[in-house]
């Protein structure tokens, strides 16, 4: 159920979580706002390991385990070590890849080190901290396993679910491993439960149909009460899926993602989006937010810079963010190539000769000489501020302006600085 328009929260947490945004359904909002109020709150979110980096669609979650950790109540941020040799079907119409052991491994190593920045480890009552469902997933005994737990499953309900559902009505395969997911991701709860007295999952919308399943796996197992908490699964404004741009997904590792394109991807936030974003991406006052909301016309562009500062703050760090913004600042308020920007370093004797074309390629603005003569063609790619007009042109050493570099533009907000090495 989603919050009723009278319900008044004692609890911190839930306090938190309604006035900023993060509630779409809870199983039972009384019940987990007297847990909350006395600080027994002990939450999960599991995170599968399908890449080297979470992307900012993930977001919302670990916000919601910061803001329970700073209302005095413990996170436990889940690794999907074993859940993802399966692969969860859930809003998806083809099966994913699955992933040898070793690249499950290497990605769950890239995805752990994300969340220092937003929870608290230790030993302390409230510390977060983080486990891997591998633990006790791949020690199961499968004839065990459906004689304990596979039996308090009802088909007929997983077939009702919507992550098999909607892959049948589409004519979708669903594979028999892909269908035991929900099974698995509900004796999680069950096995936290036992462990560490984990009493709420939380995750966005799409989850709700294996969360719920899990409180109900609990019940006939005979563990306390489970509470279930989902937030929205975000769009944009504009229809858009959070996390996802037209160059690729938003990634939370510097590796995959710089700070400065990071701190881009938050300036670029649509009008409408703003006061939104400031709520659940930052962690500045309610009244400071509504402040910010309350600029006008062009003044909405400061309150984005401050999105993007603060955002950027929270995951790589106050210095890193505050570079990035002075970054933008000389970049197109100065009309200068900062020194910051991010680079792409080529041999020498490649550089000088390159086709415009191909440089475009390499500095990653552009994924084919055939988009970059696109491109040009609608007058989007610039060098060194200048409109690229002539496709067969080459790179001299006279473009080497920016500090020993040339500056590539695409449209006015994606630079790059090619250099030798």
């Amino acid at each position: 159920m989603s919050a009723p328009a009278d319900f008044r929260p004692k609890s911190d947490f839930l306090r938190a979580m309604l006035e900023r945004g993060y509630v779409h359904q809870c199983s039972d909002l009384a019940g987990l706002d007297e847990l909350a109020a006395r600080g027994e709150v002990v939450a999960y979110v599991g995170y599968d390991c399908t890449a080297p980096s979470l992307h900012v669609g993930s977001l919302i979650s670990i916000m919601m385990l910061h803001w329970l950790q700073q209302t005095g109540n413990k996170p436990l941020p889940l690794m999907g070590g074993g859940t993802t040799r399966v692969g969860d079907p859930s809003g998806r119409d083809e099966s994913r890849r699955l992933l040898s052991v070793e690249d499950i491994e290497a990605n769950k190593d890239g995805i752990r080190r994300v969340f220092s920045n937003f929870l608290r480890f230790g030993e302390g009552r409230t510390d977060a901290l983080m486990v891997d469902n591998a633990e006790w997933l791949t020690r199961l005994n499968y004839i065990d396993f459906l004689r304990d737990v596979g039996r308090h499953f009802s088909v007929n309900r997983m077939l009702s679910m919507d992550s098999v559902k909607l892959r049948l009505e589409r004519d979708q395969e669903l594979s028999f491993i892909e269908f035991n997911y929900m099974c698995l991701q509900g004796y999680d709860f069950v096995e936290l439960s036992r462990r560490y007295g984990t009493n709420l999952q939380m995750g966005g919308s799409d989850q709700w149909g294996n969360i719920v399943t899990g409180i109900d796996l609990g019940r006939r197992m005979g563990t306390p009460q489970l509470y279930a908490l989902t937030c929205p699964l975000l769009t944009t404004a504009s229809g858009a899926k959070m996390g996802k741009t037209a160059s690729g997904a938003v990634w939370l590792n510097a590796e995959q993602l710089s700070p400065y394109d990071y701190w881009q991807f938050w300036r670029n936030t649509e009008d409408a989006d703003v006061v939104r974003f400031l709520k659940l991406y930052t962690l500045l006052p309610l009244d400071e937010i509504a402040r910010l909301g309350a600029l006008a016309g062009g003044e909405i562009n400061e309150a984005k810079k401050v999105l993007a500062t603060e955002a950027t703050a929270l995951l790589h760090g106050r210095e890193q963010a505050e570079r990035a913004a002075e970054t933008a600042r000389k970049t197109f308020e100065e009309g200068v190539a900062a020194d910051t920007l991010p680079t792409v370093e080529v041999p020498g004797s490649e550089l000088i000769g390159m086709g415009v074309l191909t440089a475009f390629v390499r500095a990653g603005l552009v994924a084919s000489t055939g988009e970059a003569r696109r491109q040009i063609k609608g007058g989007g790619l610039r060098l060194n501020d200048a409109p690229v007009a002539d496709e067969r042109a080459t790179l001299t050493a006279s473009d080497l302006t920016a500090g020993g570099a040339a500056k590539l533009s695409l449209g006015r907000k994606k630079h790059v600085l090619l250099k030798p090495n």
